[in-house]
This record gives C-alpha cells, structure tokens and sequence, in this order.
C-alpha cells in the first residue's frame, strides 16, 4: 500500500506589501539621497545625511512590530503548509487501504477445476458461501434469432411504413431449430413499433429503438445484398413474435413466428445445471444466485469439482503494508505536533487526529457469535510500540488466520454481512480529520484568515512608516532650510568683519 502526500506553502499577501513598502523605501531613500547630495554640493544645509538617518529612525521606531508579524506569518505559512500535507497524507492512506480492501484479492476465492464448463469469481462486497462439491452444466442458455429470406439490394430505399408488433414468450421449435412450431404470449404488453422511415436500415434504428429486447442488424452479403437479423435476450422465455399490422403490408416480410417467411438461427433455452444431484434452469449463462457471493459464467458442457482458497498471504502482506503506512503517517503527525518546534502544537484537530489514530488497534472491527473470535487489530498481532508506532506478531496473526480465517479476513475485506471492517472504521477517522467544521478543513480555514488578518496589519504598519518617513524628512529639510540661512548670515557677517579689518588697515 502506498500513499502520496503534496506539500503546499501559503505565499498569502504579505510578499506583496512587503515589495510595495520596499518600492517605497527605496524611492524615499533615493530622494533624500539626492536632496542630501544637493546640500552637499553647494555646501549648505547642516551636513548631516538626512536620509539616512531618517531611514534608522523609521527602522528603528517600528523594528521591534515588523518582527513580530514577520514571525507570525512565518508561523501562519507554515501552520497551512502543514495542515494540507496532513490533510493530502490521511485522505491518500484511506483511498489506498479502500483500494486495497475492495480489490478482491483479501476475499475469500471460489475455484472451478474444469474452466471449460464454467468459471467462478467471488462477488465484491459479498462474503463467499459454502461451495457444492461439484456442479454440472447440462447445456448453455442460448437465444432465439431470426433473419429475413429475401435479400434486399439497397438497404436505404424505402421498403413500406406501418406498425410491427413484439410480443415476447415461450416458443417450441422444429427439429432442425429454424421454425418456429408453437408460441405462448408471455404476461408482457406487446410493443408497437412505427416504422416511418421504411428502408432497410431504418426498421432495424426503430426496431432497436423501442428497447423491447430485440435487437435489429443489417447483414450484408460478399454480393453486397442485405439482410435484416434479429436476436433476442437468452432464456427459454424471451421468444419472440414479430408480425407486421397487415399480411398484405410489405412489412410482412420481416415477420417472425409460425409460418413466417424468415428463418430461425437460434431457438431460446434456459441453461441446466445439476448441482450436487439437483438439477436447475437459468435464463443467463451468468448465473450469481446459486452460490452466495459466487458469479459462475456457463462456457460449456461439462463438469467441474468446486472448492475454494484462503487469501492468506494476501492478508499477512496487507498486514504488513498497512502497518508501514500507518507508522509513516503517525511519524508526520508527530512531527507536527511536537511540542517544542511543531506547527500544529496546539491544533486541536491534529491533536483529536492522533488520539483516532492511537484507538485504532482497540477498536471493534467484525461482528461475530464467536466469543472467542479476534474482533480488533491487536487481537491479531498489530501492537503499539511505547513511541506510538505499530508493529506486527507474526505468530499471533498466523494463529488467528489459521483458527478464525472468516473474522480476520472480515476486518480487512468488506462485506454485506459486515459492515465495520478496517477500511469503514479509518474511512470514518479521514471524514473527520478532514471536516471543514471540526477537523484539519476548519484548522487550514482559520489559518488562512489569520494570515489574512496579519496582512492588514502589515500594510496598516507599512502605512505608519511612510507617514513617519514622509514627517521626518520634512523636519530635516526645514532644519537643513534654516542651517542654511544661517550659515549665509555667517558667511556674510564673516566677509564684512573682514572687509572691516582691511579698511583699517
């Protein structure tokens, strides 16, 4: 048994403010940059870089809020990637076990010794019953058939219109099998068929159409003539009449019965089967009701000894497969939940999750009389280790396959007769774990709108940063303003005290 699990990562929208306020970082980095140039170049203002030291202060001011949603998106990203491996990893294992459980081959097999008689298969979903010693097929089921005599030299000219009766029933034939010696209507309502468009090929569309049990083909010959065939359903009651509405009809040619102008090519028979001294008829060559949870398909004349065989080392190996996953699955769920570095530490539906997986071993698989019968995995060997993980007994699962074959084999082969087994029982804790109300679907729901929720917080924050940037750098312009014009004042009182000095020279 093998599962798959995907892994998916939530990119949710904080990439994207965090590329926008980046934009707009760097396109206030590089105006104060250049207006700090400027003042530098004409050597005025205060000399302190401006731009820079706004950029620190704003960092500076929100550095300790942007580390914590940063954090906690990082923890929300990775809560969401967690809860849908979990969620792809449980509903993978409970598809794989359903395929495995239902595929037949942990089912109990009927066999047949002679093939060329007839074949046996286990019906899926039934529990096999006790098998005949032998069972003989005295002849097939077979059906009537009947085409027309006249040949037809195109197919799609019109031939007549009218109405064509079928009335279904049981026939005798002649010895040969190609009349039709009496007929006794059956307790079905005859079907009219209307035959409008009267060609070849449209009476045998209207024919089929009306779904009565015959069907019609056009028959062609290696000189290209055409003839039209009809063969009914097997079963010694599925003959069959076809009479057109007047004996004077050009349809009347297509008529099928006593003294009717087609030939026979099959007569309808029921198959005989003697099972164990007792003889019996069946319409089908198919025949599903004879033995329980057995389909025999008639092919022959013939007999053939029954017996079945026991799946068990199909078993033993589905045993072993699903313990496998099984510890592979709990590894990951473990994981998750460890309580230092888990993202799903406190998720309460990974948590309800584990506690399901852990009750697996112990709960009540087979409904059985049988007091001493194994009705749960750890009956018949599947134990948990002290780490939570499952191992195997083999000595125990071979005791139990060897004493009590029907109840192991019910656990992990579903049947009418029981309906717990192993794969009901895990597919209800996927349901579960899955849910969108309570389980991993509510946990995947509720992350993704706190991720959402940090988003608007992100940009909310993005938005107070601009502010403060846009606030300060215009504080330090007017600063820079006003170093400059003192700076002039000082340049000028400088020039004239020296002007002073040299006239007094």
């Amino acid at each position: 048994m093998t599962t798959t699990t995907s892994t998916t990562s939530s990119t949710s929208t904080t990439s994207t403010t965090a590329s926008a306020n980046a934009a707009k970082t760097s396109t206030a980095s590089i105006i104060g940059s250049a207006t700090q140039s400027l003042l530098t170049s004409l050597n005025t203002g205060s000399g302190i870089d401006t731009s820079s030291l706004v950029t620190s202060l704003v960092q500076a001011q929100f550095a300790a809020q942007n580390a914590a949603l940063t954090a906690k998106n990082a923890a929300l990203t990775a809560q969401i990637s967690a809860v849908s491996t979990l969620k792809s990893t449980i509903t993978n294992f409970s598809t794989a076990l359903s395929t495995l459980t239902t595929g037949g081959s942990l089912q109990t097999q009927p066999l047949s010794s002679n093939a060329n008689a007839l074949t046996a298969t286990a019906i899926a979903g039934q529990q096999v019953g006790t098998m005949p010693s032998s069972i003989t097929v005295n002849a097939l089921a077979s059906a009537q058939g009947a085409r027309t005599t006249t040949a037809i030299a195109d197919r799609s000219a019109t031939i007549g219109s009218g109405t064509l009766t079928l009335t279904l029933g049981t026939a005798t034939y002649g010895s040969d099998g190609t009349t039709m010696t009496g007929f006794t209507a059956g307790s079905a309502t005859p079907t009219q068929i209307t035959i409008t468009n009267g060609s070849l090929d449209g009476i045998a569309s209207a024919i089929n159409g009306a779904n009565a049990g015959v069907t019609a083909s056009v028959v062609t010959d290696v000189d290209g003539k055409a003839y039209l065939s009809l063969k009914g359903a097997t079963g010694a009651a599925q003959a069959f009449t076809l009479n057109a509405d007047s004996s004077s009809s050009p349809l009347a040619q297509f008529n099928v019965g006593i003294g009717a102008p087609t030939a026979l090519t099959g007569t309808a028979a029921n198959a005989s089967l003697t099972i164990d001294g007792v003889t019996v008829q069946r319409a089908t060559n198919t025949v599903t009701d004879l033995v329980s949870g057995v389909k025999l398909q008639l092919t022959g004349t013939g007999t053939s000894a029954m017996s079945t065989t026991r799946p068990t080392s199909a078993i033993s190996q589905a045993v072993s497969d699903f313990v496998d996953t099984y510890n592979q699955v709990y590894g990951t769920l473990k994981d998750d939940l460890d309580a230092a570095n888990g993202p799903l530490k406190t998720d309460s539906a990974a948590k309800s999750l584990l506690r399901s997986l852990q009750s697996l071993t112990t709960r009540t698989l087979v409904s059985t009389a049988d007091a001493n019968a194994p009705k749960t995995l750890a009956q018949i060997g599947i134990g948990t280790n002290r780490d939570g993980t499952l191992s195997v007994d083999s000595a125990t699962l071979n005791r139990a396959l060897a004493n009590y074959p029907d109840a192991v084999e019910a656990m992990f082969a579903p049947t009418t007769v029981n309906g717990i087994g192993l794969q009901s029982t895990f597919s209800s804790i996927s349901l579960a774990a899955a849910s969108s109300t309570t389980g991993l679907g509510a946990s995947s729901a509720a992350y993704t709108k706190a991720q959402s929720d940090l988003s608007a917080q992100q940009d909310k924050l993005s938005q107070q940063s601009d502010a403060m940037t846009t606030r300060m750098t215009q504080q330090f312009a007017s600063m820079n303003a006003k170093v400059s014009a003192y700076k002039s004042t000082q340049t000028f009182l400088e020039n004239q005290i020296k002007a002073w000095n040299g006239s007094s020279n």
